[in-house]
């Protein structure tokens, strides 16, 4: 069930990025921000390369964190961490209680990604993942020229996207997903690398 948002300008978000896939063990990173200007903390985890673990992980990385009480909504950069671990959006707002909002930087090519499943084990239960979560919608951020989309789970789509715009304060991309990736990147690959 989506619930309607207040949303402040301070709203407490949690933005979870991966970093480079170098090995089966892929690092992800949570950057707690206050909208899109203060980072108040960050918290780290580990899943595993094309497996099924993902939504698992980062419940237990959000419950187990002393941020827990205060995060509002869960940002994720795409649906999909370490490869196709797949994220059930679902389930993880479901066990942690906390909105999840999915931001894409392009619309998904499903037949590319149906291509790319098919040579994964649980085909089935991946593709069921990706499409339980939902309606995926246009979000002008900065650059009109440059939306994003997005998907969620808890919270209205309206809100959801006023969330987006709110804290993309430095490029299209909303600030709490800039500093994770920068901050998984770099732990990973010694610099950060690839679009923040």
């Amino acid at each position: 069930m989506s619930r309607h948002f207040h949303i402040k300008d301070e709203i407490r978000i949690l933005g979870i990025d991966d970093s480079a896939l170098i090995s089966e063990n892929i690092l992800i990173v949570g950057a707690f921000f206050r909208g899109g200007l203060w980072l108040d903390g960050v918290m780290s985890s580990y899943l595993t390369k094309d497996g099924l673990d993902g939504t698992d992980k980062i419940a237990e990385m959000v419950k187990n964190s002393k941020h827990y009480p205060q995060i509002r909504i869960i940002m994720l950069d795409g649906i999909t961490y370490g490869g196709f671990n797949t994220i059930d959006i679902i389930r993880l707002h479901e066990d942690t209680g906390i909105p999840v909002i999915v931001l894409m930087r392009e619309y998904p090519d499903f037949n590319m990604i149906d291509q790319a499943l098919s040579y994964l084990p649980h085909k089935n239960t991946r593709k069921e993942i990706i499409e339980r979560a939902g309606k995926i919608i246009k979000v002008n951020t900065k650059d009109v020229l440059n939306p994003v989309y997005i998907q969620c789970s808890g919270i209205k789509k309206e809100d959801a996207a006023r969330i987006v715009q709110l804290t993309a304060t430095r490029s299209n991309i909303p600030e709490p997903l800039r500093v994770a990736h920068l901050i998984a990147t770099g732990i990973v690959l010694g610099e950060s690398r690839g679009k923040a």
